[in-house]
Protein backbone atom coordinates (compact mmCIF):
# COMPACT_ATOMS: atom_id res chain seq x y z
CA UNK A 1 0.00 0.00 0.00
CA UNK A 2 2.80 2.43 0.84
CA UNK A 3 5.31 1.33 -1.82
CA UNK A 4 5.98 4.20 -4.22
CA UNK A 5 9.34 5.47 -5.43
CA UNK A 6 10.36 8.03 -8.05
CA UNK A 7 13.68 7.09 -9.64
CA UNK A 8 14.43 9.98 -12.03
CA UNK A 9 15.49 13.58 -11.38
CA UNK A 10 15.16 16.88 -13.25
CA UNK A 11 16.99 20.11 -12.26
CA UNK A 12 14.13 22.61 -12.53
CA UNK A 13 14.36 26.35 -11.89
CA UNK A 14 12.68 25.78 -8.49
CA UNK A 15 14.80 22.87 -7.34
CA UNK A 16 15.37 19.23 -8.17
CA UNK A 17 12.22 17.37 -9.24
CA UNK A 18 11.77 13.66 -8.69
CA UNK A 19 9.76 11.87 -11.37
CA UNK A 20 9.14 8.51 -12.98
CA UNK A 21 7.19 6.82 -15.75
CA UNK A 22 5.08 3.69 -15.92
CA UNK A 23 3.97 1.71 -18.96
CA UNK A 24 5.57 0.94 -22.28
CA UNK A 25 7.23 3.71 -24.32
CA UNK A 26 5.36 4.43 -27.53
CA UNK A 27 1.96 4.27 -25.93
CA UNK A 28 -0.07 7.50 -25.63
CA UNK A 29 1.50 9.67 -22.90
CA UNK A 30 -0.47 10.71 -19.83
CA UNK A 31 0.89 13.13 -17.23
CA UNK A 32 -0.53 13.16 -13.69
CA UNK A 33 -0.30 16.26 -11.47
CA UNK A 34 -0.85 16.09 -7.73
CA UNK A 35 -2.26 18.75 -5.43
CA UNK A 36 -1.32 20.30 -2.10
CA UNK A 37 -0.27 19.18 0.46
CA UNK A 38 0.11 15.87 -1.33
CA UNK A 39 2.49 14.22 -3.81
CA UNK A 40 2.43 11.81 -6.73
CA UNK A 41 1.83 9.05 -4.16
CA UNK A 42 -1.92 9.75 -4.26
CA UNK A 43 -1.93 8.72 -7.93
CA UNK A 44 -0.27 5.31 -7.41
CA UNK A 45 -3.37 3.13 -8.00
CA UNK A 46 -4.69 5.23 -10.88
CA UNK A 47 -1.24 5.45 -12.48
CA UNK A 48 -0.73 1.70 -12.44
CA UNK A 49 -4.15 1.13 -13.98
CA UNK A 50 -3.64 3.72 -16.72
CA UNK A 51 -0.20 2.27 -17.48
CA UNK A 52 -1.83 -0.78 -19.06
CA UNK A 53 -2.70 1.31 -22.13
CA UNK A 54 -0.57 4.46 -21.70
CA UNK A 55 2.88 5.67 -20.83
CA UNK A 56 2.22 7.47 -17.53
CA UNK A 57 4.44 10.26 -16.21
CA UNK A 58 4.31 11.11 -12.49
CA UNK A 59 6.25 13.76 -10.58
CA UNK A 60 6.52 15.50 -7.24
CA UNK A 61 6.46 19.27 -7.58
CA UNK A 62 9.44 21.20 -6.15
CA UNK A 63 8.91 21.50 -2.41
CA UNK A 64 6.65 18.41 -2.28
CA UNK A 65 7.03 14.70 -1.68
CA UNK A 66 10.49 13.39 -2.60
CA UNK A 67 11.49 16.53 -4.55
CA UNK A 68 13.94 19.10 -3.21
CA UNK A 69 12.93 21.38 -0.34
CA UNK A 70 14.98 24.33 0.89
CA UNK A 71 14.54 27.73 2.62
CA UNK A 72 13.59 30.53 0.27
CA UNK A 73 12.35 28.10 -2.39
CA UNK A 74 9.74 29.42 -4.80
CA UNK A 75 6.87 26.94 -4.84
CA UNK A 76 3.98 29.19 -5.88
CA UNK A 77 1.47 28.35 -8.60
CA UNK A 78 3.43 30.66 -10.89
CA UNK A 79 6.66 28.75 -10.26
CA UNK A 80 5.03 25.32 -10.60
CA UNK A 81 3.41 26.30 -13.91
CA UNK A 82 6.83 27.21 -15.29
CA UNK A 83 8.36 23.99 -13.97
CA UNK A 84 5.62 21.89 -15.57
CA UNK A 85 6.25 23.52 -18.95
CA UNK A 86 9.97 22.77 -18.50
CA UNK A 87 9.24 19.15 -17.65
CA UNK A 88 7.07 18.62 -20.71
CA UNK A 89 9.94 19.90 -22.84
CA UNK A 90 12.42 17.68 -20.97
CA UNK A 91 10.21 14.65 -21.55
CA UNK A 92 9.72 15.57 -25.21
CA UNK A 93 5.94 15.53 -24.87
CA UNK A 94 4.42 17.87 -27.43
CA UNK A 95 0.75 17.11 -26.76
CA UNK A 96 0.13 14.67 -23.89
CA UNK A 97 -3.06 13.76 -22.11
CA UNK A 98 -3.06 15.56 -18.75
CA UNK A 99 -4.85 14.65 -15.52
CA UNK A 100 -4.53 17.15 -12.66
CA UNK A 101 -5.83 17.28 -9.09
CA UNK A 102 -6.37 20.25 -6.75
CA UNK A 103 -3.40 22.68 -6.89
CA UNK A 104 -2.11 20.67 -9.85
CA UNK A 105 -5.23 21.69 -11.74
CA UNK A 106 -4.21 25.35 -11.48
CA UNK A 107 -0.65 24.41 -12.47
CA UNK A 108 -1.87 22.64 -15.62
CA UNK A 109 -4.20 25.52 -16.50
CA UNK A 110 -1.45 28.13 -16.07
CA UNK A 111 1.00 26.10 -18.16
CA UNK A 112 -1.58 25.77 -20.92
CA UNK A 113 -2.89 29.34 -20.94
CA UNK A 114 0.27 31.27 -20.05
CA UNK A 115 3.23 29.12 -21.13
CA UNK A 116 1.97 27.58 -24.35
CA UNK A 117 1.84 23.98 -23.10
CA UNK A 118 -0.34 21.95 -25.47
CA UNK A 119 -2.46 19.02 -24.34
CA UNK A 120 -4.39 16.42 -26.29
CA UNK A 121 -7.05 16.44 -23.58
CA UNK A 122 -7.36 17.66 -19.98
CA UNK A 123 -9.05 15.99 -17.02
CA UNK A 124 -9.35 18.09 -13.86
CA UNK A 125 -10.10 16.43 -10.51
CA UNK A 126 -11.41 18.77 -7.77
CA UNK A 127 -9.05 21.49 -9.05
CA UNK A 128 -8.12 24.82 -7.51
CA UNK A 129 -9.39 27.05 -10.31
CA UNK A 130 -12.08 29.52 -9.20
CA UNK A 131 -12.09 32.23 -6.55
CA UNK A 132 -12.52 32.23 -3.68
CA UNK A 133 -10.39 29.31 -2.51
CA UNK A 134 -8.50 28.49 0.67
CA UNK A 135 -10.07 27.56 3.99
CA UNK A 136 -9.95 29.78 7.09
CA UNK A 137 -7.18 27.50 8.39
CA UNK A 138 -5.28 27.89 5.14
CA UNK A 139 -5.50 31.67 5.34
CA UNK A 140 -4.50 31.73 9.02
CA UNK A 141 -1.40 29.66 8.37
CA UNK A 142 -0.53 31.71 5.29
CA UNK A 143 -0.62 34.93 7.30
CA UNK A 144 1.49 33.53 10.15
CA UNK A 145 3.70 30.96 8.43
CA UNK A 146 6.84 31.98 10.32
CA UNK A 147 5.07 31.40 13.64
CA UNK A 148 3.75 27.98 12.61
CA UNK A 149 7.21 26.95 11.39
CA UNK A 150 8.37 27.16 15.02
CA UNK A 151 5.79 24.71 16.38
CA UNK A 152 7.25 21.83 18.40
CA UNK A 153 7.56 18.76 16.14
CA UNK A 154 4.82 16.81 17.94
CA UNK A 155 2.29 19.64 17.56
CA UNK A 156 3.29 20.14 13.95
CA UNK A 157 2.81 16.44 13.22
CA UNK A 158 -0.65 16.48 14.82
CA UNK A 159 -1.67 19.57 12.84
CA UNK A 160 -0.51 18.16 9.51
CA UNK A 161 -2.09 14.79 10.22
CA UNK A 162 -5.45 16.35 11.06
CA UNK A 163 -5.35 18.66 8.06
CA UNK A 164 -4.49 15.97 5.51
CA UNK A 165 -7.01 13.58 7.03
CA UNK A 166 -9.80 16.11 6.49
CA UNK A 167 -9.31 15.83 2.71
CA UNK A 168 -10.92 12.39 2.73
CA UNK A 169 -14.64 11.78 3.00
CA UNK A 170 -14.74 8.27 4.51
CA UNK A 171 -11.26 8.62 6.09
CA UNK A 172 -7.78 7.49 5.08
CA UNK A 173 -6.13 4.18 5.91
CA UNK A 174 -3.60 4.86 8.71
CA UNK A 175 -0.69 3.68 6.56
CA UNK A 176 -1.72 6.00 3.73
CA UNK A 177 -2.11 8.92 6.11
CA UNK A 178 1.35 8.22 7.54
CA UNK A 179 2.84 8.24 4.05
CA UNK A 180 1.18 11.53 3.14
CA UNK A 181 2.29 13.20 6.38
CA UNK A 182 5.89 11.92 6.36
CA UNK A 183 7.39 14.33 3.75
CA UNK A 184 6.31 17.31 5.89
CA UNK A 185 8.10 16.18 9.06
CA UNK A 186 11.56 17.03 10.33
CA UNK A 187 13.94 19.35 8.56
CA UNK A 188 13.36 20.56 5.86
CA UNK A 189 9.81 19.14 5.75
CA UNK A 190 8.26 21.33 8.44
CA UNK A 191 9.43 24.57 6.85
CA UNK A 192 8.36 23.35 3.41
CA UNK A 193 4.83 22.64 4.63
CA UNK A 194 4.21 26.21 5.76
CA UNK A 195 6.14 27.68 2.83
CA UNK A 196 3.78 26.16 0.27
CA UNK A 197 0.76 27.55 2.12
CA UNK A 198 2.31 31.00 2.52
CA UNK A 199 2.91 31.20 -1.24
CA UNK A 200 -0.57 29.98 -2.26
CA UNK A 201 -1.80 33.31 -3.65
CA UNK A 202 -5.26 33.49 -5.25
CA UNK A 203 -4.01 36.07 -7.76
CA UNK A 204 -2.39 33.20 -9.66
CA UNK A 205 -5.82 31.82 -10.52
CA UNK A 206 -7.46 35.24 -10.78
CA UNK A 207 -5.21 36.08 -13.73
CA UNK A 208 -6.38 33.06 -15.74
CA UNK A 209 -9.96 32.62 -14.55
CA UNK A 210 -11.39 34.81 -17.30
CA UNK A 211 -9.53 32.79 -19.94
CA UNK A 212 -11.08 29.36 -19.38
CA UNK A 213 -13.30 29.95 -22.41
CA UNK A 214 -10.08 29.78 -24.50
CA UNK A 215 -9.61 26.09 -23.67
CA UNK A 216 -10.58 24.29 -26.86
CA UNK A 217 -9.49 20.74 -26.11
CA UNK A 218 -11.60 17.89 -24.73
CA UNK A 219 -12.04 18.46 -21.00
CA UNK A 220 -13.42 16.38 -18.15
CA UNK A 221 -14.27 17.78 -14.71
CA UNK A 222 -14.39 15.10 -11.99
CA UNK A 223 -15.49 16.02 -8.48
CA UNK A 224 -15.96 14.24 -5.19
CA UNK A 225 -19.56 14.90 -4.18
CA UNK A 226 -18.54 15.06 -0.50
CA UNK A 227 -15.57 17.40 -1.01
CA UNK A 228 -15.31 19.48 2.18
CA UNK A 229 -12.37 21.55 0.86
CA UNK A 230 -13.84 22.81 -2.42
CA UNK A 231 -17.61 22.34 -2.85
CA UNK A 232 -18.95 20.55 -5.92
CA UNK A 233 -20.79 23.74 -6.91
CA UNK A 234 -17.38 25.15 -7.90
CA UNK A 235 -16.90 22.17 -10.18
CA UNK A 236 -20.20 22.73 -11.93
CA UNK A 237 -19.33 26.40 -12.33
CA UNK A 238 -15.95 25.53 -13.84
CA UNK A 239 -17.57 23.00 -16.17
CA UNK A 240 -19.76 25.77 -17.53
CA UNK A 241 -16.75 27.99 -18.27
CA UNK A 242 -14.76 25.49 -20.35
CA UNK A 243 -16.40 24.93 -23.75
CA UNK A 244 -17.73 21.39 -24.11
CA UNK A 245 -16.40 20.21 -20.74
CA UNK A 246 -18.00 17.05 -19.37
CA UNK A 247 -19.13 16.84 -15.73
CA UNK A 248 -18.39 13.64 -13.75
CA UNK A 249 -19.45 13.66 -10.08
CA UNK A 250 -17.94 10.90 -7.93
CA UNK A 251 -20.30 9.65 -5.21
CA UNK A 252 -18.95 8.90 -1.74
CA UNK A 253 -15.69 10.77 -2.31
CA UNK A 254 -14.23 13.79 -0.57
CA UNK A 255 -11.46 16.00 -1.91
CA UNK A 256 -8.97 13.13 -2.18
CA UNK A 257 -10.95 11.26 -4.80
CA UNK A 258 -7.92 9.11 -5.68
CA UNK A 259 -8.04 7.60 -2.18
CA UNK A 260 -11.79 7.65 -1.54
CA UNK A 261 -13.03 6.23 -4.85
CA UNK A 262 -10.02 5.13 -6.88
CA UNK A 263 -11.98 2.58 -8.93
CA UNK A 264 -14.73 5.02 -9.92
CA UNK A 265 -12.24 7.75 -10.77
CA UNK A 266 -10.07 5.37 -12.78
CA UNK A 267 -13.06 4.14 -14.76
CA UNK A 268 -14.08 7.71 -15.60
CA UNK A 269 -10.54 8.61 -16.66
CA UNK A 270 -10.05 5.49 -18.79
CA UNK A 271 -13.31 6.14 -20.64
CA UNK A 272 -12.31 9.76 -21.24
CA UNK A 273 -8.71 9.06 -22.27
CA UNK A 274 -9.71 6.33 -24.72
CA UNK A 275 -11.80 8.68 -26.81
CA UNK A 276 -10.42 9.32 -30.33
CA UNK A 277 -9.26 12.93 -30.33
CA UNK A 278 -8.47 14.82 -33.46
CA UNK A 279 -4.91 16.06 -33.81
Amino acid sequence: MTEWQLTETFPSTSGEVRWDRLGDPGRPPVVLLHGTPFSSYVWRAVARALARDHQVFVWDMPGYGASEKFPGQEVSLAAQGRVFAQLLDHWGLAEPLVVAHDFGGAVSLRAHLLHGARYRALALVDPVALAPWGSSFFRLVGEHAQVFEQLPPALHRALVREYIGSASGPGLHPAVLDRLVEPWLGEPGQGAFYRQIAQADQRHTDEIQDRYSEIHIPALICWGEDDAWIPATKGRELCGLIPGARWEPIAGAGHLVQEDAAADLTAALIAFLRQPYRA
